[in-house]
């Protein structure tokens, strides 16, 4: 091998080597895209999860336009009111002891 090929030869293997490097390393590389596809697989879950709440809370809207009874249970459990005639009975605590 004369000189002149072992040169050409040195320059088209840093060529390939600079080449591979861009590729992998550079902008919009293998390493960009793998960081576009683990967002892309996040952005998916949660666009998933989202719409996943949207149904449940389109249901538990329609309940409580049409079930009385729905309407009734929400209305004990997160406003604490009561039924017509009912009485509500608190234990009185006695604070001396015995």
């Amino acid at each position: 091998m004369t000189l002149k090929q072992k040169v050409l030869l040195s320059l088209t293997i840093l060529v390939i080597f600079s080449t591979l490097l861009l590729i992998v390393f550079g902008d919009n590389g293998v390493v960009d895209l793998h960081q576009l596809i683990t967002r892309h697989d996040a952005l998916v879950q949660e666009n998933e999860k989202l719409a996943r709440e949207n149904i449940r809370l389109y249901h538990q809207i329609e309940r409580l336009k049409h079930d009385p009874d729905y309407i009734e249970s929400v209305a004990r459990q997160e406003l604490g009111m009561i039924g017509k005639d009912e009485i509500i009975l608190k234990p009185r605590t006695d604070k001396t002891p015995k």
